[in-house]
């Protein structure tokens, strides 16, 4: 199992262990972006190593073919002074160091590609994260505008059972009632008006009854 794919699956186990609790969803991106930070903080530490062993087989191959070039040089010079022992020791020391340099190769192709490979893949959890921390500032937004609907949500629901409302529902009754009762009261007003004038108008009927009466007796006293 790869470095990648043990940060990899670290990170599903954290994240499925925070969606059982059922947490708030911001805390819970935050909390996985967290993890992810230091999961990619311990993934760059490891390529940063490997990359340093590459350097060094690098260096190692190098100067291994640079100690074939120099022991083949020595030879050569060696030769040219009738030194035949040093030429053949100098041969033999460049076909050393020719085994080392073609083994120190291949090590450092083996790792240059798997460094190369480890970098690539270190951009892309970059990369996914970038693309997460862009998704937990919208799930932030979202959450924030679900929060607010369900406030509004609860506030009406909380108009149709307000005592408050109730309250005055019942204020409005209770004036209707007292509207009700004046227009009685006035109405039972109009009619004790109405039997005073038609006990005035009886009062002045009978006065006017007995003027004509006395209006008579006084006649009637004149024709005798």
């Amino acid at each position: 199992m790869s470095l990648f794919k043990r940060i990899n699956d670290n990170i599903r186990a954290n994240l499925n262990a925070l969606l059982d609790k059922a947490e708030d969803p911001v805390k819970l991106s935050n909390q996985y972006l967290r993890d992810m930070e230091d999961d990619i903080a311990d993934a760059e530490s490891a390529v940063a190593r490997h990359l340093a062993a590459v350097r060094k087989l690098q260096s190692q191959c190098e100067e291994a073919a640079g100690m074939v070039e120099k022991r083949e040089t020595q030879a050569l010079e060696a030769l040219q002074k009738n030194r035949e022992d040093l030429a053949r020791k100098a041969l033999q020391d460049k076909k050393l160091h020719q085994v080392m340099a073609e083994e120190y190769k291949v090590y450092y192709e083996n790792s240059y590609a798997t460094g190369e490979e480890l970098k690539s893949q270190l951009r892309q959890m970059k990369h996914e994260y970038d693309q997460l921390l862009s998704k937990r500032d919208a799930l932030v937004a979202r959450t924030q505008a679900a929060k607010a609907r369900q406030g509004i949500h609860r506030v009406k629901d909380g108009f149709g059972k307000n005592t408050a409302r109730s309250s005055f529902d019942q204020m409005e009754n209770k004036v209707r009632q007292m509207e009700a009762e004046v227009q009685v009261m006035e109405e039972l007003g109009g009619v004790d008006r109405s039997l005073d004038e038609e006990l005035s108008a009886l009062s002045e009927d009978s006065i006017e009854k007995e003027l004509a009466e006395l209006k008579e007796r006084i006649a009637g006293d004149d024709m005798r």
